[in-house]
């Protein structure tokens, strides 16, 4: 894949490039995680209908012109044709036809105007639901499903962010929500580093060091018990556990047919990978593909971009409803902001947040929606606009979250999505 070597100069977009390289508890309004209803007379139905989120990062601005809202033979539309898709009516680029063929699992809200062109904040809007501001930090997606959705019970971690680079390390993405549902990366298909019992150690001497170490945290507790001391002993148990299941995590494990149909580079990869964490337990998973930040050349960019993308996705998407998946997983495949139609002198798309576009699926969603549109060149808006607010809302009412619902934090309540908005009800099944 030909990698995108300019960008917009922004310090948030080198980072996010250097990254890439390198039904729920509630009661009063109040979303607790599933631990109420783990007891043993529902685990197999937790375990059939455990709902899961997957959000697929296309990290820089994918252009919804060449992808979800193509405008062929018009001044800002480009070279690329618009192609049917498995849903009578619907259109999308030609640059994915073999998503094209499962569009009829998903679905396509056309109108988002987040009127933010910043990477950093447009990712921030749409990661969290907010707009970013100094007062206030909020938890982003993925740790907001694994506190609504992951049973208390679980060993498994409920975030995670699949990468290029190492394994193991923990974001501070949960804010208010606390370090347990912060984010895991497992980097480059491989179980997290440092889950195997080092040859040294017998089963038996771990065992007791094991034992040991519970005392000494039991006797510290009982003087000086805090939020981080809990913290530290819930990783350190939730770790003993991943040792024991970290083949959960290995995707060599994988038949090497899907290895062959996913393809070898990192994007099928991850996608497989991805598959196996929710099929295996994991509430969220977050795979990137980078860079859509195409400035220069956006036509050539995007033709080999969303050549490697289009294939892993749409097999993603295609096992997902072969396995009986759909109706529990939400899939969401999202930017920052889109691009805009103008083409600049450099033959590329700039930053828009303006008139854009997302593609979504699964859960509660219907399947072959169009929401909103946008004008006959895509400049503006042109009906049923919504933004961030709008997305995050919907997004935690296609697993079940009540999105106006709250989380209790140490006796604060804390809403799990902005309290200004709301989701986008025609939508919703």
């Amino acid at each position: 894949m030909k990698k995108c070597t300019y960008a917009c100069g922004t310090e948030e977009h080198v980072i996010s490039r250097r990254q890439f390289l390198g039904d729920v508890a509630a009661s009063a309004g109040v979303v607790g995680g599933l631990g109420v209803l783990a007891g043993p007379a529902s685990a197999a139905k937790l375990a059939k209908d455990q709902k899961r989120v997957i959000v697929v990062n296309m990290a820089g601005g994918l252009s919804q012109l060449e992808s979800w809202d193509p405008k062929p033979q018009t001044d800002t539309g480009g070279p690329f044709r618009a192609i049917s898709t498995s849903v009578p009516g619907m259109h999308i680029c030609e640059l994915l036809p073999e998503t094209a063929k499962q569009m009829h699992h998903l679905a396509i809200v056309r109108s988002i105007n987040t009127k933010e062109n910043d990477h950093g904040k447009g990712g921030y809007a749409m990661f969290t639901g907010r707009r970013q501001t100094p007062a206030a930090d909020y938890p982003r997606i993925g740790a907001v499903v694994a506190k609504a959705l992951t049973p208390e019970t679980s060993p498994l971690p409920g975030h995670i962010v699949i990468s290029n680079g190492g394994s193991g390390g923990r974001s501070n993405d949960s804010a208010y929500l606390g370090p347990k549902y912060a984010s895991i990366s497992l980097g480059n298909g491989k179980p997290p580093q440092n889950t195997d019992l080092p040859k040294s150690i017998t089963e038996a001497s771990d065992q007791q060091r094991q034992a040991f170490r519970r005392k000494a945290n039991d006797r510290f507790t009982l003087r000086r018990r805090t939020a981080f001391t809990d913290a530290y002993a819930a990783n350190y148990e939730q770790g003993l556990e991943l040792m024991k299941r970290r083949e959960i995590f290995d995707l060599a494990k994988e038949p090497q047919a899907d290895h062959d149909r996913y393809g070898k580079h990192d994007f099928g990869r991850h996608c497989l990978l991805a598959r196996r964490l929710l099929e295996n337990g994991i509430t969220f998973v977050q795979v990137t593909h980078s860079n859509y930040d195409t400035h220069n050349e956006n036509f050539n960019f995007h033709l080999e971009q969303l050549g490697e993308f289009d294939g892993p996705f749409a097999r993603l998407v295609a096992d997902l409803a072969d396995r009986g998946m759909m109706e529990s997983t939400l899939i969401v495949v999202m930017s920052e902001f889109g691009r805009t139609p103008r083409i600049n002198n450099r033959y590329g798309r700039d930053h828009w947040g303006t008139a854009w576009s997302v593609c979504l699926g699964g859960g509660r969603l219907q399947r072959g929606a169009i929401i909103g549109k946008t004008n006959a060149n895509g400049t503006a808006v042109a009906d049923r606009e919504v933004d961030h607010g709008h997305m995050f809302h919907t997004f935690m009412q296609a697993v079940g979250v009540d999105s106006t619902g709250s989380f209790d934090i140490e006796g604060r309540l804390m809403p799990v999505a902005d309290p200004s908005s709301t989701p986008i009800g025609e939508l919703l099944a």
